[in-house]
C-alpha cells in the first residue's frame, strides 16, 4: 500500500476500474466524497479531510481514472474521459463501499463528477458542493467559437487537439502540470514538494490517454462510447440540480471558469453561493482548506 497524508489507500473494485482512494472518519459517519480535477489529485483535500473527519464524516477521496493508484481491471477496456463516464465512477465506486447516499464536493473535473452525481441521481446525493458552479456541458456547447480573449485561456486544449500535444503532455507532463497550477493559481505560493506530492499521480500509464480523450471528446474531436449516449443526450439540456448546494469560487481563479450569476438559476433547491478572498486559485480545497470544509458542514444544515 502506498503512504500518504491521509495514511494508507485503500483499493476497490468498482466497476470497470481498482479505484485507489483514501478514507478517514468513522466508518458509520455520514459519507463525503471530494473529488478532484485536473492537473491535480488526492492531495488537493490534504487539509480539508482531517477537519470533516474530525466533525465525525466518513471522507473518501478517490483518484479519478488516469491518476494515482486507480488501474482499468482489464487491458482491453476503452481509455474513455467523456463526462459522463467520470460521474459513472463515481455512482460504481458508491456502491462498491455500500454507500447509498452522500454528500458529494469537487474541482474541476471532479465539479463536474458531483454536477452530474447530483442533476441524474439526486437520489444518490445528499448535497453538494462545487467551485465554479455548475459545470456540466455538452459536445454542442464546445463546438460555439468563443470571444478570442476567452479561446485564449484555453490554450492547452487546442495543444491537446494535435499529435504534437500529446506528445508533449506524454514527455513534460509533470512540467505541464506545474505551469497549470501557476495560471490557474497566480497567487498560490506553494512549493516543490507539495507539488511533486500531487505529480507523481501523473505518472499513472492510463493518464495521458485520458486527459487527451477529455478535452478532445470536448471539442468533438474524438468520440464517446454508444452505452453513455443516454446520460450525454439528458446531460446536454443543461438539467438543473434540486439538491441542497454551495457553490465556490476563489477570488483569483486564473482558470476558465463561469461567473456565479450565469449558473445561479441552475440551482432549483436551497442553494447558497460564496466567494473566498485571501487571494484564492483554482485548487480552492487545497489553498482554502477550512472554507471549503465549512461548506461541507453548513449545507449538510440545509
Amino acid at each position: 500500500m502506498v503512504s500518504t497524508p491521509f495514511g494508507a489507500l485503500k483499493q476497490a473494485e468498482a466497476g470497470l476500474l481498482s479505484v485507489g482512494y483514501a478514507e478517514a472518519g468513522p466508518a458509520d459517519g455520514r459519507a463525503v466524497l471530494l473529488l478532484h480535477g485536473w492537473p491535480y489529485d488526492i492531495h488537493s483535500y490534504a487539509e480539508v479531510t482531517p477537519v470533516l473527519a474530525a466533525a465525525g464524516y466518513r471522507v473518501i477521496v478517490p483518484f479519478a481514472r488516469g491518476y494515482g493508484t486507480t488501474r482499468f481491471r482489464s487491458d482491453g477496456t476503452v481509455r474513455n474521459g467523456q463526462q459522463a463516464v467520470l460521474a459513472v465512477d463515481v455512482i460504481a465506486l458508491m456502491d462498491a463501499l455500500g454507500i447509498d447516499r452522500a454528500i458529494l464536493g469537487g474541482f474541476d473535473w471532479g465539479g463536474r463528477s458531483a454536477d452530474i452525481v447530483a442533476a441524474l441521481w439526486p437520489d444518490r446525493c445528499q448535497a453538494l458542493v462545487s467551485v465554479s458552479g455548475y459545470l456540466i456541458g455538452s459536445q454542442a456547447a464546445g463546438a460555439v467559437p468563443l470571444p478570442p480573449a476567452a479561446e485564449h485561456v484555453w490554450w492547452y486544449q487546442y495543444y491537446f487537439a494535435t499529435d504534437r500535444g500529446r506528445t508533449g503532455y506524454d514527455r513534460y507532463r509533470h512540467e505541464f502540470g506545474k505551469l497549470i497550477w501557476q495560471l490557474a493559481s497566480p497567487k498560490w505560493a506553494f512549493d516543490d514538494a507539495t507539488f511533486a506530492r500531487s505529480a507523481a499521480a501523473f505518472d499513472n500509464p492510463d493518464h495521458v490517454a485520458i486527459v487527451i480523450h477529455n478535452y478532445r471528446w470536448r471539442l468533438g474531436l474524438a468520440e464517446g462510447e454508444p452505452q453513455y449516449d443516454d446520460l450525454e443526450r439528458r446531460l446536454a439540456a443543461l438539467p438543473a440540480i434540486a439538491v441542497p448546494a454551495i457553490t465556490l469560487e476563489g477570488d483569483a481563479n486564473g482558470a476558465p471558469h463561469p461567473d456565479p450569476s450565469a449558473y445561479a438559476s441552475k440551482f432549483s433547491g436551497k442553494y447558497a453561493h460564496r466567494t473566498i478572498e485571501g487571494g484564492v486559485g483554482h485548487n480552492l480545497p487545497q489553498e482554502a482548506p477550512q472554507a471549503f470544509a465549512q461548506a461541507i458542514a453548513d449545507v449538510d444544515g440545509f
